[in-house]
């Protein structure tokens, strides 16, 4: 049986206030796991695979991906389908985290392959505590090795 890896949270969030706000709040839900954070697109993809800054790095693995849509340089759709279309980050788990609940775009997201979508809260009591459900969520969720 193999064994159980700890898994790396990818943050890919322009808000400051929101990347806070969000690592805040997984951690008040028990979540322990080193958190990766990045404030745009390009950055995420460099992060995945080891380009950029990262170059010879080496990411994490196994990853989970906490994507914002609305992000500079290349916005969270780009990071999606790139993702989705390579065979060495297709498996990773994406949770897209955004303000955005048109339902055209849930579905983009989940049409590009996305694993969940969740819209953040304006409300800050609200936002704060869809975060904690998501920790707990995160919790109990198994993810794939991906190697």
């Amino acid at each position: 049986m193999p064994s159980v890896r700890e898994v790396t949270i990818l943050l890919v969030e322009d808000d400051p206030g929101h990347a806070r706000l969000i690592e805040k709040n997984l951690r008040r839900s028990n979540i322990k796991n080193e958190i990766v954070a990045v404030s745009d697109g390009q950055q995420a993809l460099d992060y995945l695979f080891g380009a950029g800054d990262y170059a010879g790095s080496g990411r994490a693995s196994p990853l989970l991906v906490l994507l914002d849509l609305n992000l500079p340089v290349l916005d969270g759709y780009q990071v999606l389908q790139r993702m989705k279309a390579d065979e060495r980050t297709q498996r990773i788990p994406v949770i897209v985290l955004t303000t955005t609940d048109d339902a055209r775009e849930v579905s983009r997201c989940y049409e590009l392959g996305c694993s969940v979508y969740v819209t953040k809260p304006v409300d800050y009591v609200q936002f704060s505590e869809a975060i904690c459900n998501l920790g707990l969520f995160l919790s109990v969720v198994t993810i794939p090795n991906g190697e």
